[in-house]
């Protein structure tokens, strides 16, 4: 995928002002993947502080990005990386299917393609 996009967020949460945000161009995956989600964004604010959102780059890679203001004492840089490896191995299937649904509905690219390229 070499063509450069927009940022995309897909959704994110912020422990400062303990909201959630959901962008509704992704509204058209099933109810339990954007409950999923939701669940993994506010439990990382939650557990590490801070900001959590689920991003796809301009390259169209899916990024986790976290921040903290600069005077939280109470974020945790290295709870933060050991929760983000923890999403990455235990839900690498919802965002396997997550980069798929951008790549095919909200980039136009061919799902035969997206497939081929999977069985190589």
């Amino acid at each position: 995928m070499s063509e450069k996009r927009e940022r995309v967020v897909v959704c994110g949460a912020n422990a400062y002002e303990q909201k959630y945000y959901f962008n509704q161009e992704f509204s058209r995956i099933p109810q339990s993947l954007q409950e999923e989600l939701r669940i993994i964004c506010v439990l990382y604010t939650q557990e590490v502080g801070g900001i959590f959102t689920i991003v796809f780059d301009e390259d169209g890679e899916l990024v986790f990005e976290t921040q903290a203001d600069e005077f939280d004492i109470t974020y945790d840089e290295v709870s933060s990386g050991l929760l983000i490896s923890e999403i990455r191995r235990n839900r690498a299937e919802l965002l396997e299917s997550l980069e798929l649904y951008y790549r095919v509905f909200i980039c136009g690219e061919s799902i035969e393609g997206l497939l081929d390229d999977s069985d190589e």
